[in-house]
């Protein structure tokens, strides 16, 4: 039987992990031996106190505590580590608050079986406010079309994949880059799908998450898509700016040295300043590419 972990990151959750651990270590039993590591992201309830209890009365469960809260990409980080140096040959995340059903796990798993590397759970019907489920649907259709990669959901934070897959994405797990994992993975060239799986409502709190975290992840978007394009190349960025920014100072200077040599004054026209600026901003993004990629050289060359 493969050897599956369960990475459950949990800020907060005392009531729900006392249903949902069970419930989790009821379908991990069906589908493979491992462990359900939740991480304790510095939390201020008694989730460290709760998941003891559970994990004194069934050796799967076990504790991983953050020395405070970092957030979710890195307590992810934390238990992809644990789990792929512990043997693991599927990694699973899922969250704490109950609206992931654990019995889905089974299909996600075996969905590995027809050649994917990771598999999402996707939330096609959302059980939750109004705002959030349509803001959702707006960001998975512009991080589809920003990321060039198909998809429906995401963000959804149940997610099944081979270990290779977790330990090459940890690297990219900082910020709040653990919604574009899927993302992340396509672009390393792992084969990605899709499920569909029931949603819950959340059991017991509140969300921890606002509107501003659509901002947010707007922005790390945007990182995802430069880290996808030009991590080995940067120079083509910034030096395509560069060009264009350089481009169009020098053809303002040229405009304006042949009005001068008409007789019409330039020292009043603000055109001449924002022709200098364009140059000296051109050529400072293509030594600023240039250097970009000495970097990216020296780094490659020590590998």
């Amino acid at each position: 039987m493969a050897q599956v972990w369960v990475v459950v990151p949990a800020f907060n959750e005392a009531e729900n992990l006392e249903v949902v651990i069970p419930q989790i270590v009821t379908a991990l039993a069906e589908i493979g031996e491992g462990s359900v590591l939740v991480v304790d992201d510095g939390s201020t309830d008694e989730t460290a106190e709760v998941t003891r209890g559970l994990a004194s009365d069934d050796a799967t469960v076990r504790l991983e505590q953050m020395g405070r809260n970092t957030g979710k990409a890195a307590a992810l980080k934390r238990g992809f580590s644990i789990a792929v140096e512990s043997g693991a040959e599927i990694v699973v995340m899922m969250d704490a608050d109950g609206q992931d059903d654990p019995r889905e796990l089974a299909g996600l798993v075996g969905k590995l079986d027809e050649g994917f590397d990771l598999v999402t759970g996707a939330r096609l019907l959302r059980r939750d406010r109004f705002i959030k489920k349509y803001t959702s649907r707006l960001y998975n259709k512009t991080t589809s079309i920003i990321a060039g990669v198909p998809g429906k959901d995401f963000n959804s934070g149940f997610k099944v994949m081979r270990a290779s897959v977790a330990d090459n994405v940890r690297p990219m797990m900082y910020g709040e880059l653990h919604r574009y994992l899927t993302v992340i993975a396509a672009w390393m060239g792992h084969r990605v799908t899709e499920v569909p799986v029931e949603h819950h409502r959340r059991m017991f709190g509140s969300s921890k998450y606002g509107l501003a975290r659509f901002w947010r992840g707007f922005m790390d978007l945007l990182t995802v898509r430069f880290i996808m394009s030009y991590e080995h190349r940067p120079s083509h960025l910034f030096g395509g700016l560069g060009f264009v920014s350089l481009l169009a100072g020098i053809s303002i200077l040229v405009y304006l040295t042949i009005t001068w040599f008409l007789g019409a004054p330039l020292g009043d026209r603000p055109l001449l300043i924002a022709g200098f600026l364009l140059v000296v901003v051109g050529i400072q993004l293509l030594v600023f590419g240039l250097l970009a990629e000495l970097v990216v050289y020296g780094r490659n060359r020590d590998r």
